[in-house]
């Protein structure tokens, strides 16, 4: 059961990424967490899905291996994106009953979504 969290599982493989310094690695993650919540655009998430990907590549670890472990997350994921769409005030784009969709709160869920799945 253990064995199918992949979730900050350690994937041994000899890369550039592994060889560095732990410290240089602690850093880096700490800039980029930084980085990504400070984002307010598509393209800083472009930029940050690119570096994660370059990152992804040198670190040689398998992408099957990376979305694996997006699955724990995928119903957190869900459930801020409902919340954000469904509670933040905006100019009403559909509705139903008690239920509105805004335009604030369709960004505001997508964006993140866009986050949760990067980090």
């Amino acid at each position: 059961m253990i064995k199918d969290i992949t979730l900050g599982q350690y994937y041994s493989t000899d890369s550039a990424i592994h060889r560095l310094d732990p410290r240089t690695k602690i850093l880096a993650v700490i800039l980029y967490l930084v980085e990504l919540f400070l984002v307010k655009n598509y393209y800083g998430f472009i930029l940050c899905g690119a570096l994660l990907v370059l990152v992804i590549a040198l670190s040689k670890v398998p992408l099957s291996f990376m979305l694996r472990g997006l699955r724990p997350i995928f119903i957190i994921l869900m459930f801020t994106f409902a919340l954000n769409l469904f509670m933040v005030p905006g100019e009403v784009i559909w509705s139903w009953w008690k239920l509105k969709i805004t335009d604030q709160g369709l960004k505001t869920a997508v964006f993140m979504a866009i986050r949760l799945v990067l980090l």
